[in-house]
Protein backbone atom coordinates (compact mmCIF):
# COMPACT_ATOMS: atom_id res chain seq x y z
CA UNK A 1 0.00 0.00 0.00
CA UNK A 2 1.66 3.25 -1.38
CA UNK A 3 1.40 6.87 -0.86
CA UNK A 4 2.47 9.25 -3.53
CA UNK A 5 2.90 12.60 -2.34
CA UNK A 6 3.20 15.39 -5.36
CA UNK A 7 3.90 19.27 -4.79
CA UNK A 8 3.02 21.34 -7.86
CA UNK A 9 4.72 24.57 -7.05
CA UNK A 10 7.93 25.83 -9.03
CA UNK A 11 8.66 28.31 -5.80
CA UNK A 12 11.38 26.82 -3.94
CA UNK A 13 10.33 28.87 -0.34
CA UNK A 14 6.81 27.13 -1.54
CA UNK A 15 3.69 27.41 1.01
CA UNK A 16 1.87 24.62 -0.48
CA UNK A 17 5.45 22.45 -0.23
CA UNK A 18 5.57 22.86 3.61
CA UNK A 19 2.22 21.60 4.17
CA UNK A 20 2.57 18.38 1.86
CA UNK A 21 5.82 17.77 3.45
CA UNK A 22 4.07 18.24 7.07
CA UNK A 23 1.21 15.74 6.10
CA UNK A 24 3.63 13.21 4.87
CA UNK A 25 5.90 13.02 8.11
CA UNK A 26 2.82 12.32 9.86
CA UNK A 27 1.78 9.57 7.54
CA UNK A 28 5.24 8.33 8.07
CA UNK A 29 5.09 8.61 11.73
CA UNK A 30 2.15 6.48 11.50
CA UNK A 31 4.05 4.10 9.56
CA UNK A 32 2.79 4.55 6.21
CA UNK A 33 4.84 4.16 3.69
CA UNK A 34 5.47 7.52 0.95
CA UNK A 35 7.36 8.59 -1.89
CA UNK A 36 7.18 12.15 -3.31
CA UNK A 37 7.81 14.10 -6.26
CA UNK A 38 8.85 17.66 -6.81
CA UNK A 39 7.53 18.77 -10.14
CA UNK A 40 9.53 21.22 -9.86
CA UNK A 41 12.65 18.78 -10.63
CA UNK A 42 11.23 17.61 -13.64
CA UNK A 43 13.09 19.20 -16.64
CA UNK A 44 11.13 21.46 -17.99
CA UNK A 45 11.82 21.13 -21.63
CA UNK A 46 9.67 17.36 -22.51
CA UNK A 47 7.19 18.56 -19.47
CA UNK A 48 6.09 21.40 -21.39
CA UNK A 49 6.32 19.41 -25.03
CA UNK A 50 4.17 16.72 -23.29
CA UNK A 51 7.05 14.05 -24.07
CA UNK A 52 5.90 11.26 -22.34
CA UNK A 53 8.63 9.53 -23.34
CA UNK A 54 11.15 11.58 -21.28
CA UNK A 55 12.83 9.15 -18.71
CA UNK A 56 12.77 11.82 -15.60
CA UNK A 57 8.60 12.29 -16.98
CA UNK A 58 7.73 8.55 -17.91
CA UNK A 59 9.56 7.86 -14.10
CA UNK A 60 6.85 9.93 -12.84
CA UNK A 61 4.09 8.90 -14.23
CA UNK A 62 5.02 5.26 -13.58
CA UNK A 63 5.21 6.47 -9.88
CA UNK A 64 1.53 8.10 -10.14
CA UNK A 65 0.42 4.10 -11.74
CA UNK A 66 2.02 2.59 -8.71
CA UNK A 67 0.81 4.34 -5.95
CA UNK A 68 -2.90 3.89 -4.51
CA UNK A 69 -3.24 6.84 -2.77
CA UNK A 70 -2.08 10.53 -4.29
CA UNK A 71 -1.47 13.58 -2.23
CA UNK A 72 -0.73 16.63 -4.37
CA UNK A 73 -0.54 20.41 -3.22
CA UNK A 74 -0.38 23.59 -5.64
CA UNK A 75 -0.37 27.00 -5.24
CA UNK A 76 -3.51 29.25 -6.25
CA UNK A 77 -3.17 31.79 -8.64
CA UNK A 78 -5.46 33.93 -10.33
CA UNK A 79 -8.15 31.05 -9.17
CA UNK A 80 -6.45 28.27 -11.18
CA UNK A 81 -3.61 25.75 -9.68
CA UNK A 82 -0.10 25.95 -10.93
CA UNK A 83 0.57 25.57 -14.78
CA UNK A 84 3.31 23.51 -13.07
CA UNK A 85 1.05 21.33 -12.09
CA UNK A 86 -1.48 21.22 -15.23
CA UNK A 87 1.24 20.35 -17.21
CA UNK A 88 2.36 17.16 -15.54
CA UNK A 89 -1.38 16.13 -14.74
CA UNK A 90 -2.10 16.75 -18.55
CA UNK A 91 0.73 13.96 -19.41
CA UNK A 92 -1.23 11.41 -17.63
CA UNK A 93 -3.52 9.31 -19.64
CA UNK A 94 -6.96 9.43 -19.57
CA UNK A 95 -6.89 7.30 -16.50
CA UNK A 96 -4.16 7.81 -14.87
CA UNK A 97 -5.91 7.98 -11.53
CA UNK A 98 -8.19 5.23 -11.79
CA UNK A 99 -8.96 3.48 -8.50
CA UNK A 100 -6.93 5.96 -6.91
CA UNK A 101 -7.73 8.16 -3.71
CA UNK A 102 -6.71 11.70 -4.44
CA UNK A 103 -6.20 14.62 -1.87
CA UNK A 104 -5.69 17.66 -3.20
CA UNK A 105 -3.84 20.72 -0.83
CA UNK A 106 -3.92 24.48 -1.97
CA UNK A 107 -2.28 27.54 -0.46
CA UNK A 108 -3.28 31.25 -1.55
CA UNK A 109 -3.68 34.89 -0.37
CA UNK A 110 -7.28 34.50 0.74
CA UNK A 111 -10.34 32.62 1.37
CA UNK A 112 -11.67 33.96 -2.03
CA UNK A 113 -9.02 31.27 -3.77
CA UNK A 114 -10.53 27.93 -1.99
CA UNK A 115 -13.19 27.62 -4.76
CA UNK A 116 -10.42 26.33 -7.27
CA UNK A 117 -9.64 22.72 -5.43
CA UNK A 118 -13.61 22.16 -6.09
CA UNK A 119 -14.34 24.50 -9.68
CA UNK A 120 -10.83 24.12 -11.05
CA UNK A 121 -8.80 20.81 -9.68
CA UNK A 122 -11.98 18.13 -8.59
CA UNK A 123 -13.32 17.80 -12.07
CA UNK A 124 -9.62 17.20 -13.85
CA UNK A 125 -8.88 14.85 -11.21
CA UNK A 126 -12.59 13.12 -11.60
CA UNK A 127 -11.87 13.03 -15.04
CA UNK A 128 -8.65 11.23 -14.87
CA UNK A 129 -10.38 8.37 -12.89
CA UNK A 130 -9.99 8.72 -9.12
CA UNK A 131 -11.93 6.22 -7.21
CA UNK A 132 -12.19 8.80 -3.94
CA UNK A 133 -11.48 12.57 -3.76
CA UNK A 134 -10.67 13.33 -0.05
CA UNK A 135 -12.36 16.98 0.80
CA UNK A 136 -9.73 19.69 -0.01
CA UNK A 137 -7.22 20.95 2.24
CA UNK A 138 -6.69 25.10 1.69
CA UNK A 139 -4.65 27.24 3.44
CA UNK A 140 -4.46 31.00 3.39
CA UNK A 141 -1.05 32.18 3.38
CA UNK A 142 -1.12 33.98 6.43
CA UNK A 143 -1.91 30.41 8.19
CA UNK A 144 1.57 29.20 7.31
CA UNK A 145 4.82 31.19 9.42
CA UNK A 146 8.14 30.90 7.80
CA UNK A 147 10.81 33.14 8.80
CA UNK A 148 13.39 31.03 7.56
CA UNK A 149 15.10 30.36 11.21
CA UNK A 150 12.92 28.21 13.01
CA UNK A 151 10.48 25.59 11.71
CA UNK A 152 7.48 26.07 9.67
CA UNK A 153 4.34 26.96 12.11
CA UNK A 154 0.94 26.32 11.14
CA UNK A 155 -2.30 27.88 13.13
CA UNK A 156 -4.53 25.81 15.35
CA UNK A 157 -7.07 25.59 12.48
CA UNK A 158 -5.15 25.12 9.65
CA UNK A 159 -3.02 22.17 11.98
CA UNK A 160 -6.03 20.29 12.51
CA UNK A 161 -7.27 20.35 8.97
CA UNK A 162 -4.46 18.60 8.06
CA UNK A 163 -4.79 16.31 11.44
CA UNK A 164 -8.18 15.32 9.43
CA UNK A 165 -6.36 14.93 6.11
CA UNK A 166 -3.72 12.20 7.64
CA UNK A 167 -6.88 10.22 9.01
CA UNK A 168 -8.81 10.27 5.82
CA UNK A 169 -5.63 9.17 3.73
CA UNK A 170 -4.72 6.83 6.74
CA UNK A 171 -8.81 5.20 6.28
CA UNK A 172 -9.00 4.89 3.08
CA UNK A 173 -5.23 2.67 2.81
CA UNK A 174 -6.99 0.83 6.00
CA UNK A 175 -10.04 0.10 3.87
CA UNK A 176 -7.90 -1.08 0.65
CA UNK A 177 -6.45 -3.45 2.60
CA UNK A 178 -9.64 -4.92 4.89
CA UNK A 179 -12.88 -3.15 5.53
CA UNK A 180 -11.62 -1.24 9.32
CA UNK A 181 -13.91 1.86 9.63
CA UNK A 182 -11.73 5.32 10.88
CA UNK A 183 -12.50 4.39 14.76
CA UNK A 184 -10.29 1.39 14.43
CA UNK A 185 -7.75 3.41 13.15
CA UNK A 186 -5.43 4.06 15.76
CA UNK A 187 -5.29 8.09 17.04
CA UNK A 188 -2.46 8.50 19.84
CA UNK A 189 -4.23 9.57 22.82
CA UNK A 190 -1.91 13.34 23.09
CA UNK A 191 -3.25 13.97 19.49
CA UNK A 192 -6.96 13.31 20.12
CA UNK A 193 -6.68 15.39 23.24
CA UNK A 194 -5.46 18.22 21.30
CA UNK A 195 -8.04 17.89 18.43
CA UNK A 196 -10.83 17.97 20.83
CA UNK A 197 -9.18 21.22 22.45
CA UNK A 198 -9.05 22.85 18.88
CA UNK A 199 -12.13 21.90 18.16
CA UNK A 200 -13.95 23.63 21.13
CA UNK A 201 -11.80 26.97 19.99
CA UNK A 202 -12.56 26.41 16.30
CA UNK A 203 -16.32 25.53 15.89
CA UNK A 204 -17.30 25.02 12.69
Amino acid sequence: MSILTLSGSPSVQSRSAHLLAHLRGELEAAGERTSHIDLRGLPAGPLLAARADDPAIAAAARAVAEAQVVVLATPVYKAAYSGLLKAFLDLLPQTGLRDKVVLPIATGGSLAHALAIDYALRPVLSALGSRQILPGIFAVDQQIEIDGTEPVRFDAALTLRLDEGVLRVREALARSRIDIPLEFVPVPPARRTAHAAVAQRCPA
